[in-house]
């Protein structure tokens, strides 16, 4: 009797299907690497599209890029000068990607808001928004995606060195704003059980369903618990596991 081949285990069955689309006038190719790594946390990219003019010699460093990443380049002539074609052309596109009923998110990457009311059209059929931009992006747009990643802080991963970057800045190198005291606080204590304390995870996807663009990184930290040890308003507590490893609970001081 011959041997059957083992099954083959298709991976990426259990992983969300993302279409990331860029918008190439208002994205940096320098910012590639470390934005698909990114997508990556959230799903598989199942579709990769740019848009762009590409007879326009401004997006030659894009080009350079397009084969390394499989990235499909969608060419849109500008037709009228002071109008964005391009960005019609992802909102259609996004659209006819939306009704194949294919795809669990989608993944903007543009500091324009016209994308706002695209990607409020996808949440409301039930998909995830990720939306990728620079500091400059308009509050609207940031606001509207599940979650919203800054594009600096991905170029900041690409190019720092681990071993020369500390895990935690000191406490006199970073700036702590009102509304972000208030964002952590507010998890931590909607979330604390009766000896005030409340589980790291949990606080973090709290923040997240609260601030869309909250992330760790924003703040020179890589992880939250390194955010949270470096603030003298909370306490941290470890706790050890029969497995070995450690859980991390938060407590707001008095």
């Amino acid at each position: 009797m011959p041997l059957l081949p083992f099954p083959t285990v298709d991976n990426t069955l259990n992983q969300a299907k993302l279409a990331v689309l860029i918008d190439a006038d208002n994205a940096q190719s320098v910012n590639i690497e470390g934005l698909l790594d990114e997508v990556a946390k959230y799903g598989v990219a199942s579709i990769k599209r740019i848009y762009g003019d590409w007879t326009n010699s401004h997006l030659r460093s894009w080009k350079e890029k397009l084969l390394d990443h499989a990235i499909q380049p969608i060419q849109q002539f500008s037709y009228t000068s002071g109008k964005n074609a391009t960005d019609s052309a992802m909102i259609i596109d996004a659209m006819d990607l939306l009704y194949s009923g294919k795809l669990d998110g989608f993944c903007i990457v543009s500091s324009d808001s016209d994308f706002t009311r695209l990607a409020a059209r996808l949440r409301e059929s039930g998909l995830k928004v990720y939306g990728f931009g620079e500091k400059k992006t308009p509050r609207a747009f940031v606001a509207v995606c599940d979650k919203f990643i800054y594009t600096e802080i991905l170029r900041d991963t690409q190019t720092d060195d681990d071993e020369e970057k500390p895990a935690v800045k000191a406490r006199k190198d970073f700036k702590i704003d009102k509304r972000l005291l208030k964002i952590l606080r507010d998890a931590v204590e909607d979330l604390a059980d009766e000896s005030g304390r409340a589980y790291l995870g949990s606080v973090g996807q709290k923040i997240a369903n609260r601030s869309s663009e909250f992330d760790p990184r924003n703040y020179g930290f890589k992880k939250l618990g390194d955010l949270f040890r470096s603030l003298t308003d909370f306490e941290i507590e470890e706790v050890a596991q029969n497995s070995g490893s450690k859980q991390i609970y938060i407590r707001c001081k008095k």
